[in-house]
């Protein structure tokens, strides 16, 4: 089962199914005010990266690098201040029938390759406490726990992780 995974344009077909399957999977664990998904357009805009995972052709998986500056996440001067060493992943998922296979482990890294590529020395994420296996590839993935940043601050169901990568030199 080889796995392709590289940058694609979130409007197509297969990544907006694998978004509505996103957004289902999110608001079946969670309230509506503590699902913090972006939609297609805001995956189009300047600074975002979405990778694709495909096996076979078939898009099985996707996730988003934010990069940048996002209003609605940097909240605090100490994210304002170094906002370009810093990134969050948004929008990681894996189909269901894909799950167990290492695919979101590829992913995750492809974007930690990107991310690293790209400067960025901090790579964020929220997800909720009731995605156990999420948690448990972030946790094995070197994912330290953080205190809740930007519009998760105040969310209850909100558990933030960050992990530094290494930088390449140029």
């Amino acid at each position: 089962m080889p796995i392709e995974i590289r940058p694609e344009p979130a409007r197509q077909p297969e990544v907006e199914e694998l978004l509505r399957l996103s957004d289902e999977f999110a608001f079946a664990l969670y309230p509506a005010e503590s699902c913090h998904l972006l939609d297609v357009s805001e995956l189009e805009r300047p600074g975002v990266t979405v990778f694709v995972a495909r096996v076979d052709g078939l898009a099985l998986g996707i996730a988003a690098l934010v990069a940048g500056a996002r209003p609605d996440a940097l909240t605090d001067a100490d994210a304002l201040a170094d906002a370009g060493a810093r990134a969050e992943l948004k929008r990681m998922f894996v189909h269901e029938d894909a799950r167990g296979q290492g695919l979101a482990r590829s992913l995750l890294g492809a974007v930690e390759a990107a991310a690293a590529d790209a400067g960025i020395a901090e790579l964020r994420l929220e997800t909720g406490p009731l995605q156990h296996a999420a948690i448990a590839l972030y946790e094995r993935s070197g994912y330290a726990r953080i205190p809740n940043f930007g519009a998760y601050v105040d969310d209850p169901w909100s558990v933030c992780y960050a992990k530094s990568l290494a930088v390449p030199t140029r």
